[in-house]
């Protein structure tokens, strides 16, 4: 019945109950801990911490690993190394094989591996399987193989009571494939069937990926063969690898005839399978095709990424197709994508740069505003440029105003361009009342360097003016 309140977050009535019939314990305060946690409220779980403290006379160790296991998912790590450092300290409770795990779980989630590693290191009890896994994988993702497999070979040398599984294996395989060191992964395949665990899917993949990214496609279609020959079933993961795999190869038109071949396979590229070969198009200047590709994912009831889009966005600018561009950044959210500021920041700064397209670069000013985006210092210097080429000075001093009133300073080139156009319109006096506004309305170091641009352009108008007599 407990279990069943909080599960539905009715804390107050299962509280209620427990005090009632007795049974508020160490185990449940933990429960009642986690289930706090689980709806972000660190400081209901805190205060649970606090109340099993005074219930259990100290003797709480199961709420001190409910609280470190709901600050590390939390992401929290100070905070559960300052309780945990207290456990250390104070010998309240004598932490088990669960509190090292959730703290060495918590330091290798924060990139903090030494920190791990020396907790690990520090154990007062035996590690178990999930101990082990935990810290050989944050090693693994750090790139740290040779600590790894120091771990490993503590666990297969008689130290450990636990043996390695097919997760350990996998995870060294993995690290070896991202290093692109593919002969040590094979060779941790081969050692895997010696201590008699099968490789999996996972495994499979693991390797293939790494073939892949090596642009050894031929090799990650024989592990592929090998692995159905084991029984196993190839699925999306394997195929999104060989589809980098000729990305990797510069083979844009063999990755899409996979796409077709996987369909015919009764498999269902996914986002981010479509996604490899969308982006291998924009990097090999193919637009027109990247096109086709995400209108045959919206044909399939997918949402291309962001990144995706923006990927077509850049090479479209790059080849001088604004409207197209400006089309499908504006087409977007009709397509079930939000641009991000990246999508507006590439077509924008684009279309400053060719005279007569500014108003275009206001319609999208006011469409990035009402998605939540601001402009930054480089895409106002762009848009101050902008105008300049275009001869709208006010404009151009507005927009000036309206990014130092923002805290954003102008960069020399965008001042240099904006004092030459006002200074070519007869509007030098302009260009001084600006520099003095500079120094009052954004913080900025090298004032100098601005006046020296400043007094050039200046004594550069006054030189040629004897010409204009």
């Amino acid at each position: 019945m407990t279990d069943l309140l909080i599960s539905h977050n009715l804390f107050t009535t299962a509280i209620d109950l427990l005090e009632k019939t007795g049974n508020l314990s160490d185990f449940m305060m933990g429960k009642l801990i986690k289930a706090y946690g689980d709806r972000g409220d660190i400081r209901g779980a805190i205060y649970w911490l606090d109340r099993a403290k005074n219930v259990e006379f100290g003797r709480c160790l199961y709420s001190y690993n409910a609280v470190l296991g709901v600050l590390v998912r939390a992401n929290r790590i100070n905070m559960a190394k300052g309780l945990f450092d207290q456990i250390m300290r104070d010998g309240a409770v004598k932490p088990d094989v669960s509190t090292y795990t959730t703290m060495i779980r918590g330091f290798c989630k924060m990139g903090m591996i030494f920190d791990a590693k020396k907790v690990f290191d520090e154990m007062t009890c035996e590690p178990n399987l999930v101990t082990y896994n935990t810290i050989i994988a944050g090693l693994c993702r750090k790139g740290r193989m040779e600590m790894a497999r120091a771990i490993f070979d503590r666990m297969v040398e008689g130290k450990s009571n636990c043996l390695p599984d097919t997760v350990t294996f996998t995870t060294l395989i993995d690290g070896f494939c991202k290093r692109n060191e593919l002969e040590a992964a094979e060779w941790w395949m081969d050692e895997m069937v010696k201590h008699n665990c099968e490789p999996n899917v996972v495994t499979y993949n693991a390797l293939i990926n790494g073939f892949c990214l090596g642009g050894k496609v031929e090799e990650a279609k024989r592990m592929m063969t090998k692995m159905r020959l084991n029984g196993l079933k190839d699925n999306v993961a394997t195929h999104t690898s060989l589809l980098k795999g000729f990305c990797v190869l510069g083979r844009s038109s063999d990755a899409a005839k996979h796409l077709d071949e996987m369909i015919s396979l009764g498999l269902e590229p996914d986002v981010k399978a479509y996604g490899v070969v969308v982006n291998e198009y924009c990097k090999l200047g193919q637009p027109d095709e990247a096109m086709i590709l995400l209108e045959k994912m919206r044909m399939r009831g997918l949402n291309p990424h962001v990144s995706s889009y923006n990927a077509l966005l850049r090479v479209l600018c790059d080849k001088g197709e604004l409207d197209k561009a400006a089309f499908v950044l504006k087409s977007m959210p009709h397509w079930g994508c939000f641009p991000n500021f990246l999508s507006y920041s590439a077509v924008i700064c684009s279309l400053c740069c060719v005279r007569g397209r500014m108003q275009d670069v206001e319609s999208l000013v006011v469409c990035m505003h009402q998605g939540g985006h601001k402009l930054d210092t480089s895409m106002y210097c762009m848009i101050v440029k902008g105008y300049c080429k275009n001869g709208e000075v006010e404009m151009a001093i507005g927009t000036f105003h309206d990014m130092m009133e923002k805290g954003f300073s102008i960069d020399l080139d965008s001042f240099s361009v904006f004092a030459k156009e006002l200074c070519a319109k007869g509007r030098a006096s302009d260009v001084k009342k600006t520099f003095e506004e500079i120094p009052r309305r954004c913080v900025i170091s090298n004032l100098e360097d601005y006046k020296r641009i400043m007094d050039e352009i200046l004594c550069n108008l006054w030189s040629d003016l004897p010409n204009y007599l």
